[in-house]
């Protein structure tokens, strides 16, 4: 039987978003039905409205997500009607060559449901990275379904999904930042000052946060960070030289994911130094770096994707820490909101008003 529900949907590119009917379907196969219990309004979610991800509309937009698992498909084990969860665009498969190498978390055929969301007219949906959340219930594959201890609040577990596992696991998985580290954040919105936090707990002694809007720059003091640049009115590079005994950082990561913010942050890494790219560029973006001083420089430059987490290892981990105290995260919702209000929160989002509005059910 398919559900009828409510959920948010990009018609086109550029378009304010629309609240409408979904249909849902029962799961199939190695798929589960997920009664969404809150969702936060992300960035990459504004990147699928502008056409800047893919042109395969219209999107059931929604991802960062938390709920309850309502029922699940034939031959689905390990996961239960009533289990809590927190829902992963990277379900992984097991079997490619990543997966047997043991690394997991580069998987290369990440799982999706099969079956289509449709609107009443029955259009299919493509649902944002493959999950949909801003949406009473969804489908998806059982594998993007982690199951978290039920005691965290559900707004707080969702933004695990994607934006702050993202900066978190940017400084822990990806950089391998460790105790005694200097590291720099350029950009301090939710996924910076996750990165902020996430060094923080991995023990640095410098955290060095970079942006132009001095609010963000209180946030990024709030989560741990030790100094403040704001690159608007001061050179970052020097200002992290200044503040590193004129080496530079042992790690610089960059949040936004623009040229000009990457050349900084390889200008600004010491010698064997470790850049990591965790913003995401948009298609037309290219960059220019001297050959000569990406070989002197020794150390590494990385993308992260997702953090490098493994959901099934990371996000019990990180909401058991949560719980004991020692992992803020609820200081990154910033409001909570109804459905109707998605289109103002992209607007507060671009604004930088707010690190996550959180949508609750």
């Amino acid at each position: 039987m398919a559900h009828e529900v409510k959920g948010v949907i990009a018609s086109g590119k550029g378009a304010p978003v629309s609240v409408t009917t979904v249909i849902v379907p029962d799961p199939g196969p190695g798929e589960a039905l997920v009664a969404i219990q809150a969702c936060g309004v992300c960035h990459t979610d504004l990147h699928y409205r502008e056409g800047g991800i893919g042109e395969d509309f219209p999107y059931l937009l929604g991802h960062e997500a938390a709920g309850i698992v309502e029922a699940v498909g034939p031959d689905v084990t390990g996961l239960s009607a009533g289990d809590f969860v927190i829902l992963n665009w990277r379900a992984v498969c097991g079997e490619c060559r990543s997966c047997l190498r043991g690394r997991p978390w580069y998987c290369f055929n990440t799982h999706n449901a099969i079956q289509k969301m449709t609107l009443a007219d029955g259009t299919p949906l493509s649902p944002a990275l493959g999950i949909g959340a801003f949406a009473e219930k969804t489908l998806v594959a059982a594998g993007q379904c982690t199951k978290v201890n039920p005691a965290i609040a559900p707004a707080t577990a969702g933004l695990l999904g994607c934006g702050v596992m993202a900066g978190l696991g940017a400084a822990i998985n990806t950089a391998g930042v460790t105790r005694g580290d200097t590291v720099a954040v350029i950009g301090c919105g939710g996924v910076g000052d996750a990165a902020v936090l996430g060094a923080r707990l991995a023990g640095a002694k410098t955290i060095i946060a970079v942006d132009v809007d001095d609010r963000k720059l209180g946030w990024a003091r709030d989560f741990g960070a030790t100094h403040t640049i704001n690159s608007r009115s001061a050179d970052a590079v020097e200002g992290i030289r200044e503040l590193t005994d004129g080496f530079g950082a042992d790690v610089v990561i960059d949040a936004v994911g623009r040229p000009e913010t990457y050349t900084q942050a390889f200008n600004a890494r010491d010698l064997a130094g470790v850049v990591v790219l965790v913003g995401v560029p948009t298609p037309e973006m290219r960059l220019e770096l001297p050959l000569q001083e990406v070989f002197g420089r020794g150390g590494a430059l990385k993308s992260s994707w997702y953090g490098d987490c493994l959901p099934s290892r990371d996000f019990p981990m990180l909401v058991d820490l949560h719980l004991d105290g020692r992992l803020p995260l609820e200081k990154f919702v910033s409001e909570t909101i109804g459905l109707g209000d998605v289109e103002a929160a992209f607007h507060k989002m671009e604004r930088g008003e707010v690190l996550r509005s959180v949508v609750l059910f």
